[in-house]
């Protein structure tokens, strides 16, 4: 059965084991629906479907009816979108075709634990982002009256001294003082979800061993092991790093190769705490020494990625082996 998932509706393509359409159905979006065409399909029907939006409602509800659900990769079917002819019952037929023909690019299906470990993280990093945007419109309204920022860190003791006597006409004293009320409201929140993960986290030993890498605090941590879920779904450090779209493109054809830029593939969290733990590393350590030692030959930015690299190696280990043997004892550094 291939699936042509939507947000209100979908269309559901049931084939024989020949690829002969049996059915050919529309749904609005409900579980009973979804449930009553399975019942059609026999015992334990191998059901596919696009990792697409909203699709973790469906995936309970194909699990819960006993049949065997296998996910899509989107970036494994984009060819679909090339096709002279699309709709979404062609789109369900093919889905159904390459799982019987064995050549379905497969993403994890992440367990219900794991998925809402990824909720409170996101959630989290959300917050923070729309944390970042209030100071940089704090910022812009004092450009914009031409307020100057002596200080570095705008939000610290000094800098709140000068958003509370700096003197600016109404409408722009009534934009920042709503601007720094939406960030203590934020602030309150991500405490409140930043607590609920290291709660949820606190006996988890790959959790724990994640933090014994130079540069990865608690924060850094939880994006790992909520991201990642279970590592052992990777042959090694070299996948990982694939998964996480820090390797480069590798295009070849003949005698012709081609390696461009990273992928930038998976998971943008994770690349993200890669590479921000590694730079808050100095050359005592071992990662930050291999990043300065590149940096001299091949430049900063290349030295910095393949510094996460390494670093997304030593997390591999940490949440397989639960401690990491390659790493050199020192002091932590700046752990976030």
């Amino acid at each position: 059965m291939g699936i042509d998932l939507h947000r209100r509706r979908s269309v559901i393509v049931r084939t024989s084991a020949t690829g002969e359409v049996l059915e050919s159905t529309r749904i609005v979006n409900d579980a009973e629906r979804l449930v009553s065409v399975l019942s059609r399909c026999g015992e334990a029907p191998e059901v596919v479907m696009e990792a697409t939006y909203g699709w973790y409602w469906a995936a309970d509800v194909i699990s819960g009816a006993g049949a065997h659900l296998h996910l899509a990769h989107p970036l494994g079917v984009k060819a679909f979108e090339y096709r002279r002819v699309k709709n979404d019952e062609i789109d369900a037929k093919d889905l159904a075709d390459l799982l019987r023909l064995g050549r379905l690019p497969e993403a994890w299906i992440a367990p219900l634990p794991i998925r809402e470990l990824r909720e409170l993280v996101r959630h989290r990093a959300k917050l923070v982002a729309l944390r970042s945007h209030c100071k940089a419109e704090i910022h812009a309204v004092l450009a914009k009256c031409g307020v100057q920022v002596p200080m570095t860190d705008l939000f610290g003791a000094a800098g709140t001294d000068l958003l509370h006597r700096v003197t600016l006409p109404g409408v722009y004293r009534g934009r920042i003082d709503s601007l720094r009320r939406l960030m203590e409201i934020l602030e309150f929140e991500i405490d409140v979800f930043a607590g609920i993960v290291q709660a949820r986290l606190s006996v988890d030993p790959g959790y724990t061993a994640v933090q014994t890498i130079p540069g990865i605090g608690p924060t850094l941590a939880a994006v790992f092991v909520a991201e990642i879920g279970d590592v052992h779904r990777f042959g090694g450090p070299k996948q990982l790093a694939s998964w996480c779209g820090l390797t480069p493109n590798h295009h070849e054809s003949d005698a012709h190769v081609h390696r461009g830029a990273i992928t930038k593939q998976g998971s943008r969290l994770v690349r993200w705490a890669a590479v921000e733990s590694e730079q808050r590393l100095s050359a005592e350590h071992a990662v930050g020494a291999f990043r300065d030692r590149i940096a001299t030959k091949r430049g900063r930015n290349i030295a910095v990625v393949a510094a996460a690299r390494k670093q997304v190696g030593h997390v591999y280990h940490a949440l397989r082996d639960h401690h990491v043997r390659a790493l050199q004892r020192g002091p932590k550094t700046c752990a976030a």
